[in-house]
């Protein structure tokens, strides 16, 4: 759409144009919600409800295009923060993730983005790098920012004290008006999308012990992360009921990343040598546990069998093909979304239920 200003503007040439111009930027470029008044003729608070959509009385449509043409013929452009303060809230919603460089939340992320995008919201990113005081200071960030709303991405801590903080922080943030949906453990009193960690685990154990496989080892991931614990724990106990031990030796503990499998292999073959089937809790740690057995001189799936969980977008990439617990995961995201932005005073959960996906690196065993 071409202004009366800018079709003015196409008619001038000349030295003296190029000074009208210099001159009419300059003072665009300090034009304010005052002077946009003082153009329509109308009080402040009307030419802030007219164009910011304030709370109050309402602006009739004749007067809201008298203050819209003052405001254009100046082209002047709301500060947001300013909007902010007057809505109560910005167009923004934060996602807070633990690690935005694994493909499990990168995924995640696109599904939040495309939902918000859908409805007409930017998604602010923060990256807690798994640490908790970064998480709280995001969230207290992102209120004082006077975010739409909050997403947090990622499994709950074994750590009373620090979700008590957290459930705080956002308590308050949803007393200001905010609200708030997490992906991970429904421990924090808002909106969860949970997955059933235990259930998939679990069914991935039954369908590994159906394929012919008994002396099992697990890299359980972070002792307290409880993502990982639940993975652990379902999968251990789904063999047990099958009548397969696994014994506490064959259980190694270690970062949630692709260095953290790495490591873990190598402690796991040193406690339990006679393994032939490791289970990853995540997939990023089963494909760094298979590179540093391809660099051990390890036959895999030949040497020793790989399974991980989440099915990550990369595993397109990895030989072989990874056995592994397929999520949903950029319906997570976008499921997450409607959530975060819904008011309602009592939280609602979603379960999110995983399936096995059975690939190249279980091959059955022969009896």
């Amino acid at each position: 759409m071409v202004t009366h200003a800018q079709r003015s503007r196409g008619t001038m040439t000349g030295t003296a144009t190029g000074r009208r111009r210099s001159t009419t930027k300059a003072a665009r470029a300090r034009a304010t919600l005052s002077d946009v008044a003082r153009e329509a003729g109308v009080s402040l608070a009307t030419a802030s409800r007219a164009l910011n959509g304030t709370s109050g009385r309402a602006v009739g449509d004749g007067l809201r295009e008298r203050v819209q043409a003052a405001a254009d013929r100046l082209d002047y452009s709301p500060d947001a923060n300013a909007q902010a303060m007057a809505r109560g809230r910005t167009a923004s919603i934060g996602l807070v993730v633990h690690d935005i460089a694994d493909p499990y939340f990168s995924s995640i992320a696109a599904g939040v983005t495309a939902a918000a995008d859908a409805g007409g919201y930017a998604v602010t990113l923060a990256n807690t790098q798994h640490d908790h005081v970064r998480e709280l200071h995001f969230v207290q960030t992102l209120q004082s920012q006077r975010a739409r709303a909050i997403i947090l991405a990622g499994g709950r801590q074994d750590d009373d004290e620090a979700n008590d903080r957290l459930r705080a922080a956002l308590r308050g943030y949803r007393e200001q008006g905010g609200t708030v949906a997490v992906i991970g453990q429904a421990i924090l009193g808002v909106s969860t999308v949970r997955v059933d960690n235990v259930g998939g685990s679990a069914a991935l154990a039954t369908a590994l012990h159906g394929l012919g496989y008994r002396r099992f080892g697990v890299m359980a991931g972070p002792q307290r992360h409880l993502t990982a614990r639940e993975r652990t724990t379902g999968f251990v106990d789904a063999l047990a009921r099958l009548g397969v031990d696994v014994p506490p030796a064959a259980v190694v503990h270690s970062e949630f990343t692709r260095t953290g499998g790495n490591t873990a292999l190598a402690e796991l073959l040193l406690r339990a040598p006679d393994v032939e089937l490791v289970f990853a809790v995540n997939d990023v740690m089963a494909v760094g546990a298979m590179s540093a057995a391809r660099d051990a001189g390890i036959v895999v799936p030949g040497g020793l069998a790989f399974a991980g969980f989440d099915d990550i977008a990369t595993l397109h990439d990895v030989n072989p093909a990874l056995t592994t617990v397929h999520l949903p995961l950029e319906e997570m995201g976008r499921l997450a979304t409607p959530l975060a932005l819904d008011a309602a005073a009592e939280p609602r959960e979603v379960v999110v239920t995983g399936e096995v996906r059975l690939r190249d690196s279980t091959p059955a065993r022969s009896a």
